[in-house]
């Protein structure tokens, strides 16, 4: 039997550069399922997606979603693009292991925390305080250093990564600390700053983008008190929820939301294309 994609529409593209199309996946020109494959928008549209794949309930367990997904991958290639990301729900361990089996490798994963009750109180000694603007400068230099080269050892072209970390840090923060929508807090520890904190607002979510306890006082619990400080602004401002990302390999990171109870909610993988 041959298992091939079948366009269902034109190649669709968008105003942020991205492009996208969905074809059936077909069994002997038999449909059994179906598939969305896209890019990333500029700058990174050298990255194709796999945005959905499906396949009916009868056809599974057959290989169908294996030819499907390397099928796709060379539609990737035919756009010109040089790796290819896809996203699992967790809790879909059929889809994680297939995308592992081909060569797939975890980049990142997204955890959250349901928020009720009182805020959490900071530990004694302990106290926020909003960024200044003399503050703000040096500390997104060093925020968007360190995130393009977390998506640069994983995966990413150097190039793309810095312009990627560039864009996202310019399209939230427009006002420097001040900007709508945004929380940039430092944390001090018995009058000595000891870490920063980044909250992003969205309408019915809180996102931590960037949590850091300073080099010089690290081991000393004040990460877990960044954590508590952004649960406390996220219930301020009326949200229920705590979103975070972080990267696969940060092992202490990943102990510390998980002693706080966060829990992932999908899995980000990623192929180089050859």
């Amino acid at each position: 039997m041959t298992t091939t994609l079948r366009p269902i529409e034109p190649l669709q593209y968008a105003a942020d550069g991205s492009r996208s199309r969905r074809y059936q996946v077909c069994v002997n020109s038999r449909p059994v399922g179906a598939i969305h494959l896209g890019t990333r928008p500029e700058p990174s549209s050298s990255a194709a997606r796999i945005l959905d794949l499906r396949i009916d309930e009868p056809d599974r367990r057959r290989g169908r979603a294996t030819v499907a997904a390397l099928a796709a991958e060379e539609v990737a290639r035919g756009w010109g693009c040089r790796r290819i990301e896809a996203s699992v729900p967790a809790g879909a361990e059929p889809a994680l292991r297939l995308a592992e089996t081909l060569g797939y490798v975890l980049r990142n994963r997204h955890m959250r925390k349901p928020l009720d009750g009182a805020p959490p109180e900071l530990p004694e000694g302990s106290r926020a305080r909003p960024m200044t603007g003399a503050e703000f400068g040096p500390w997104k230099e060093a925020g968007l250093d360190g995130y393009a080269q977390d998506l640069a050892t994983h995966g990413v072209p150097e190039a793309e990564a810095y312009a990627r970390a560039t864009e996202g840090y310019e399209q939230c923060l427009p006002d420097g600390p001040a900007s709508p929508n945004n929380v940039c807090s430092v944390l001090e520890h018995e009058g000595t700053r000891v870490g920063t904190l980044w909250v992003w607002l969205t309408a019915d979510a809180a996102w931590v983008y960037d949590v850091e306890a300073d080099a010089a006082h690290r081991g000393r619990g004040h990460g877990r008190s960044l954590m508590l400080l952004a649960e406390a602004q996220a219930m301020a401002a009326g949200r229920g929820v705590l979103v975070l990302n972080v990267f696969a390999g940060n092992v202490r990171a990943e102990c510390l939301y998980e002693s706080l109870g966060y829990e992932t909610t999908t899995y980000h993988l990623s192929k180089p294309l050859l």
